[in-house]
């Protein structure tokens, strides 16, 4: 018989209705603006599916909105979300779409920047809270922000992730998982760790090569 995790079973800690269409969905808007960052003045939601139908009854829209100005799925501020983001300038669009064969609860944010080019993040809520991230600027991935994870992407060359797995051998972390997508000379390298991960870990990887991007996603920080 497989044990149950508490969170299956009452449920994640959050504010609206569904936990798919709400807690799910600040969940996928958090995560997508640690992997962007900060300093974007628009973002456009696709919606597909469900989301799509039913995004102004189970407050995705407002819940997607507050994932991506940085609340919790519990903050009590993700009811006034739309009012917050008036406030502070940011401009948000959604926009029914059909983003083809994927989960029925799936979103593609778009951020916008006045000084470099648009990026997206594209992700599921996948039930009870969990989510799926599984495409990031046109990198098709799977993470689900479950545990510290760090994503890079470099210029496909032998030895990197040699060094780069050394470097989490000796400075003491675990890695749980790691996944590499190549496409072409282009390659995403994902790993997810057992227990927390130092961030400064980040800046010693960043000097072993010139990676394109690398991002360190704190689950401790997500919920």
């Amino acid at each position: 018989m497989r044990d149950f995790s508490l969170n299956e079973i009452l449920g994640p800690i959050m504010i609206g209705p569904s936990s798919s269409h709400t807690a799910g969905a600040c969940r996928l808007g958090r995560i997508a603006r640690n992997i962007v960052g900060t300093n974007f003045y628009k973002v456009e939601f696709y919606l597909h599916g469900s989301f799509a139908k039913t995004y102004h009854g189970h407050g995705t829209d407002k819940a997607l909105l507050a994932g991506v100005m940085g609340f919790s799925p519990s903050d009590e501020r993700i009811r006034d979300s739309f009012e917050i983001a008036n406030k502070s300038g940011l401009e948000y669009e959604f926009i029914e779409s059909d983003l083809g064969y994927v989960h029925p609860n799936t979103v593609k944010m778009v951020f916008k920047f006045h000084d470099k080019p648009d990026f997206y993040v594209q992700g599921s809520s996948i039930g009870g809270g969990n989510i799926l991230i599984t495409d990031i600027n046109g990198t098709d991935i799977v993470f689900t922000g479950e545990r510290p994870t760090v994503i890079a992407k470099y210029i496909d060359k032998k030895g990197i992730i040699s060094r780069v797995t050394s470097l989490f051998a000796i400075s003491g972390f675990n890695i749980a998982n790691m996944n590499v997508i190549r496409n072409g000379r282009q390659a995403t390298l994902i790993c997810e760790f057992d227990g927390e991960l130092d961030p400064a870990v980040i800046d010693d990887m960043v000097r072993l090569y010139d990676f394109d991007f690398v991002k360190f996603i704190d689950h401790g920080k997500e919920d």
